[in-house]
């Protein structure tokens, strides 16, 4: 290798691949879009839209945020394997970014009623139910394969970035100009989002697909379940990560009631330990990669510590403490998402990765609102510190439910094993 193929391997992927860049730049848009218009329109229906079912409103209309991604999981299969990658991808945001402009002039012009900001938010979290699972198809089409893990990792990275920024702008957005306002920062960033997508180049789709470009293959005949049942390995990873989900993204249920409950602060400590979240799983999604070990063992592993991070403010209380536990919860997220979707990025068949990416959105999606419900329900009898303590142990069996499933595993049980090479079914394994 030459000194300057040597200095460029040593740039940041986004850098020295500048069409991975632009769609990587793309999703960061439209996910912080999607979260600040979610948190904008929380904050508009409590602080300014007034009525005696504030909570009941917001609650509805976060549960619609999350229904696209589980009920149009087979709808987004079928348009991520007909069509070219880059146009789906494009078309969405640029279908986000129109309906944002129009309820941002309907806004401007007289108040939206209920009904209307529920149906964009629905259309919006259908734009984005079909761009994330597209985007993560699209990764070996982007990069080459010795840089799948990297790319993963700044992909993964996203949502954290994306969490941060749209969180905070949300409710200085509509401050500042309402909900038109807003909801006129969200359609920019949509409209800019489809542009750098649309300006990228995908050089690895037709290499990758036998000389056939997505619109050109035939239609994908197997269903999501025939997908799932040829891949038993995956599949039982899958339900331990839904049912590790259900633990841990009751954690924005249960912070805002340690923030009160037992820490009896205000909102800006609300705000640290989300920060601290969000923090801790950037930072994993970009070390991820260099955590050593098979990524069974690495998950397994990565479950307990997070099991003892969030069980720990129950025994200890205190403001530092949470801070610390939950960027410590944060990074394992990271490294558990950078090592599985690698993995699941190689172990898949490239025909069955937009059933499968898609399937995989919708079942880790659809623990949000359950763990919801669940915590928010437990929340009125049992105290934050308890809560956290279901969270910890909660997780246990899962950790060794993992450990199991890999243990299970072997090179019959891989998808495309004939032609795997010896490290790569070690790895799996």
């Amino acid at each position: 290798m030459s000194a300057v193929e040597s200095s460029a391997r040593r740039l940041p992927l986004v850098l020295r691949n500048p069409s991975f860049g632009r769609v990587w730049a793309g999703q960061l848009l439209t996910q912080a879009a999607s979260r600040m218009f979610q948190v904008g329109a929380v904050w508009w229906l409590v602080g300014f839209a007034g009525g005696s079912h504030r909570g009941l409103d917001s609650g509805l209309f976060l549960m619609v945020s999350t229904l696209p991604a589980v009920a149009l999981a087979p709808v987004v299969a079928r348009v991520v394997a007909r069509h070219a990658h880059r146009t789906v991808l494009a078309g969405a945001a640029a279908a986000a970014g129109a309906v944002a402009a129009a309820a941002a002039l309907l806004a401007r012009a007289e108040a939206l009623p209920m009904a209307a900001i529920y149906a964009v938010g629905l259309a919006l979290a259908a734009c984005q139910a079909l761009f994330d699972p597209c985007l993560t198809t699209s990764v070996p089409e982007l990069v080459e394969d010795a840089d799948i893990e990297s790319a993963t990792g700044f992909e993964l990275s996203t949502q954290s970035v994306a969490g941060l920024g749209g969180g905070l702008l949300g409710p200085l957005a509509v401050d500042a100009g309402g909900l038109p306002g807003v909801v006129a920062a969200c359609a920019v960033a949509y409209l800019l989002a489809a542009l750098l997508v649309r300006s990228a180049r995908f050089p690895h789709a037709t290499a990758r697909t036998g000389g056939e470009s997505p619109s050109d293959a035939a239609p994908a005949s197997r269903t999501l379940r025939q997908v799932l049942a040829g891949l038993p390995f995956i599949r039982r990873v899958l339900v331990c990560f839904a049912a590790a989900n259900v633990f841990t993204t009751a954690v924005y249920v249960v912070m805002p009631l340690y923030t009160r409950g037992v820490l009896h602060s205000t909102g800006s400590t609300v705000a640290s330990l989300e920060a601290a979240l969000g923090v801790g799983t950037l930072v994993g999604s970009f070390t991820g990669a260099r955590v050593p070990g098979r990524p069974v063992a690495v998950g397994s592993v990565c479950l307990i510590v997070m099991a003892a991070a969030l069980g720990l403010p129950g025994l200890v209380a205190g403001h530092a403490v949470a801070l610390g536990a939950l960027c410590v919860v944060g990074w394992c997220v990271g490294v558990i998402g950078v090592r599985f979707v690698a993995l699941f990025q190689r172990l898949v068949p490239a025909d069955d990765k937009p059933q499968f990416f898609a399937v995989m959105q919708a079942l880790l999606g659809a623990t949000f609102p359950v763990a919801s419900l669940v915590f928010g329900a437990l929340g009125d009898h049992l105290s934050a510190r308890t809560l956290c303590l279901v969270q910890g142990v909660g997780l246990v069996p899962v950790a060794l439910a993992l450990r199991w499933a890999g243990g299970r595993t072997d090179a019959e049980e891989l998808p495309g094993s004939a032609t795997q090479s010896p490290a790569r079914a070690r790895e799996a394994s």
